[in-house]
């Protein structure tokens, strides 16, 4: 179902973008750099977040880590993980294909700005055997995401 609801985003709003699939699991960032030839960095993870009452995405660089000091004072409140289950219920993705597209409730999306170190990205499709390639900002542009800064500057 997710993947299909992935599919029919981008045969309406970017029809030039492919999902691609993958024979092997790309649900995790390592799986995904490997199934799809790429360097983690450029797998574009979405971390699905209640803060308080409310439920972002944020999409951030395979390799980056999420600081939760930048989340609270961004958000203004205490950032957790979503529970397997709530996160299938909620965006309609499982684990593993969670992506900002095709989402069955429409959430706010942010894009962390780690990924703005590379020309093209490869979030997951909406399965663990899914994925796009897509510049970093034409995905912002498709989502209507708004560019943050919340994960830890690299070293």
């Amino acid at each position: 179902m997710s993947l299909e609801s992935v599919r029919a985003f981008f045969a309406e709003r970017a029809p030039e973008i492919a999902v691609i699939e993958s024979p092997v699991s790309s649900a995790t960032v390592a799986l995904a750099a490997e199934a799809y030839g790429v360097e983690p960095g450029r797998i574009a993870k979405t971390l699905s977040l209640r803060i308080g009452e409310r439920v972002v995405l944020i999409v951030a660089a395979g390799t980056s880590r999420m600081d939760n000091r930048k989340v609270k004072a961004l958000f203004g409140g205490k950032p957790k993980m979503l529970g397997l289950e709530e996160v299938a219920d909620i965006t309609g993705h499982e684990v593993g294909g969670v992506c900002p597209f095709g989402l069955k409730t429409p959430l706010p999306v942010y894009c962390d700005v780690s990924l703005q170190a590379f020309d093209e990205v490869v979030p997951a499709a909406g399965s663990t055997h899914s994925a796009v390639r897509i510049p970093p900002a034409r995905m912002a542009e498709l989502v209507k995401a708004e560019w943050v800064d919340v994960c830890q500057t690299p070293g």
